[in-house]
C-alpha cells in the first residue's frame, strides 16, 4: 500500500528556498537583506553615524557584503542594558578560482582554483558545477567612471571535475582514492578545439577582452559577462567559486531529511535569521524588551575567523559600541556593563551519529537526527559552553517542551572550534555553543532532518522572546 503524503512544514520549505538562493556567502547576506527589508529592518551604515537609533525599532548593516548583522531595539532600552545575540557563519567549504585561472593542457580549457576550508574534496569529483560570487565592474556614464559590486551565478553547468577510470587507477580499491588537491581539483571548462571552432570569443565584441586579460579564459569572462549584464572587459576583478547545480531538497522515502550543500553553515543562519525576524514581527513584540535581539552572521569561519568581515574582527564590538553609544555617549563604562549582561549563542551546526561509524561517539553523547539542538562541551575550550549557559539555553527548550542533547568529542580524537571561543574571549561575553545535528558535513552534499529545522527555529524564537526574562533569575557573581 503506498504511504500518505508526508506534508512539509512552511519553515522547512523556507529554509529551501533560502538554500537554493544562497550558493555562495555573498548571496546568502543578499537573500538575508531582502528578508529584512520585506519585515521592516533598515539598513545601516559603517561609514556613517548612527545618531538616530530608537527604541522600539529594527536595524541591520552588512560588512564586505559577506557578513551582515541584524538587531532589534527594545522600546525599554537603556544604554548598558544586554544584548541577546546568536551568531553563525554564512561561509562554507568551497573551491575558489584563483586570480590567475587560465589553464590549458591535453587539449582541454581548465579553470585553476584554490581549496578553501576544510571540505571532502573526493565529493567534488564527477557532479555538474557552475560558478558564482561577486563582479567589480567598471561603469561609465556621462563621461564618469564609477566601480559597482555585482553578484554572478551561471545557473547551468558549465564546468566538472572527472574521476580517473577505474581500468587507469587498479589501486584505487585497496588503497582508496588518493587526491592531489593541485593535480587533481582542476575543473574542465571545454576542449580547445571546440572553443576555436565555435570562436565563442569573438562574439558581442569581446576580443578585446582576449588581449587585455591574460588572467583568465575569454570563454569564461564571457560567461560572467552575461551573467553581470556588462561586457569581458568591464570586468575588473572578482571573487569566484564552484558550485553544484544540484538544488536543495526535502528528500527520504518519509520526506524527513533535507539533502543539500552548504548545510554547514547556512541552516543555522537561516534559523537564527526567521526566529529574529518573527519575534519582532508585531507591534507589541519589542514593547516590554529591554535588550537588544541580535544575529550576526559572519564570513570566513571555515578558515579561522581572521579577516576584517570575519568574527575574530571587531565588528561585533563595533556594533555593540556604536549602538549603546548612539543612547548614552558621555559614560564610556556602559559598554562593558552591557557586555556583562550580554548572552550569545554561537550556533554552528552539530556531527549527528552516522549509523556506520557508530565508534565515532562515545556511548553518552550521540547526537541523533530529528534530536533537537545539541548543546557543546569541550573541557579545553573548543566550544564556550559552561554550566551557567547550558543551563540557560536548556531551560528555555525545557519551557517549550523542545528536545535538547548533548555531545562531546572521545577523549581520542581532536576536537573542532567555532566561533562561540573567539567572540567569548574576544568580547568577553557568556557564550553557550550549539548546533542542530547533520550527516556528511563539508561534503558538496550534507544532510539534516527536517523536524531539527523546526525544533531550531522555535527554539531560537522563544530565546529572543524569554531571555530578558530569565536572565532576571540567574544569580552568579553576585
Amino acid at each position: 500500500m503506498a504511504s500518505a503524503a508526508v506534508a512539509v512544514a512552511p519553515v522547512v520549505s523556507d529554509l529551501v528556498d533560502f538554500l537554493n538562493a544562497s550558493p555562495t556567502a555573498f548571496h546568502a547576506v543578499d537573500e538575508a537583506k531582502r528578508r529584512l527589508k520585506a519585515a521592516g529592518f533598515s539598513q545601516l551604515s559603517e561609514r556613517e553615524e548612527w545618531a538616530g537609533l530608537q527604541p522600539g525599532r529594527k536595524y541591520f548593516f552588512t560588512r564586505n557584503h559577506s557578513t551582515i548583522v541584524a538587531f532589534a531595539i527594545g522600546a525599554k532600552y537603556a544604554a548598558g542594558n544586554g544584548f541577546h545575540i546568536i551568531g553563525a557563519h554564512t561561509d562554507s567549504p568551497s573551491l575558489k578560482l584563483k586570480p590567475v585561472s587560465k589553464v590549458t593542457k591535453g587539449g582541454y580549457l581548465e579553470v585553476g582554483v584554490q581549496t578553501y576550508g576544510g571540505g571532502l574534496w573526493y565529493t567534488w569529483f564527477d557532479r555538474d558545477l557552475t560558478v558564482a560570487g561577486r563582479v567589480i565592474v567598471r561603469e561609465k556614464k556621462d563621461g564618469a567612471v564609477s566601480y559597482a559590486h555585482k553578484l554572478v551565478r551561471v545557473q547551468e553547468p558549465v564546468m566538472r571535475i572527472p574521476t580517473l577510470a577505474i581500468h587507469l587507477d587498479r589501486n584505487i580499491s585497496s588503497e582508496g582514492l588518493k587526491i592531489n588537491n593541485q593535480n587533481h581539483l582542476v575543473p574542465v571548462l571545454a576542449t580547445s578545439v571546440k572553443n576555436e571552432m565555435q570562436k565563442l570569443v569573438a562574439e558581442n565584441g569581446s576580443e578585446s577582452s582576449e588581449s587585455k586579460n591574460t588572467k583568465h579564459h575569454p570563454l569564461l569572462l564571457q560567461l560572467i559577462a552575461k551573467e553581470a549584464n556588462c561586457k569581458p572587459d568591464e570586468i575588473c576583478d572578482f571573487e569566484l567559486q564552484l558550485c553544484d547545480t544540484q538544488p536543495s531538497t526535502v528528500a527520504g522515502a518519509m520526506k524527513e531529511f533535507i539533502f543539500s550543500g552548504r548545510l554547514d553553515n547556512l541552516c543555522m543562519s537561516f534559523c537564527s535569521l526567521k526566529a529574529l525576524i518573527e519575534s519582532t514581527s508585531s507591534e507589541e513584540s519589542l514593547a516590554h524588551e529591554s535588550g537588544v535581539r541580535m544575529v550576526a552572521l559572519f564570513d570566513h569561519e571555515e578558515v579561522g575567523s581572521d579577516s576584517a568581515q570575519g568574527a575574530g574582527s571587531p565588528a561585533m564590538l563595533d556594533a555593540l559600541s556604536r549602538i549603546t553609544g548612539s543612547f548614552n555617549s558621555s559614560n564610556s563604562r556602559l559598554l562593558e556593563k552591557a557586555i556583562q549582561r550580554s548572552f550569545l549563542v554561537s550556533a554552528d551546526m552539530a556531527h549527528a551519529l552516522h549509523p556506520n561509524y557508530m565508534d565515532k561517539h562515545e556511548e553518552n553523547h550521540q547526537p541523533k537526527l530529528h534530536g533537537g539542538l545539541v548543546i557543546k562541551h569541550n573541557a579545553n575550550q573548543r566550544y564556550a559552553t559552561n554550566a551557567v549557559t547550558a543551563f540557560i539555553f536548556r531551560e528555555i527548550a525545557e519551557r517549550h517542551h523542545l528536545p535538547i542533547q548533548d555531545f562531546v568529542v572521545r577523549n581520542d580524537m581532536g576536537c573542532g572550534s567555532t566561533i562561540g571561543p573567539i567572540l567569548a574571549s574576544g568580547v568577553g561575553i557568556r557564550t553557550v555553543d550549539i548546533g542542530a545535528p547533520q550527516l556528511s558535513m563539508h561534503s558538496i552534499r550534507e544532510m539534516c532532518a527536517v523536524d531539527d529545522i523546526k525544533h531550531s527555529y522555535e527554539h531560537f524564537k522563544a530565546y529572543f522572546e524569554e531571555f530578558t526574562e530569565l536572565d532576571s533569575k540567574v544569580k552568579v557573581d553576585c
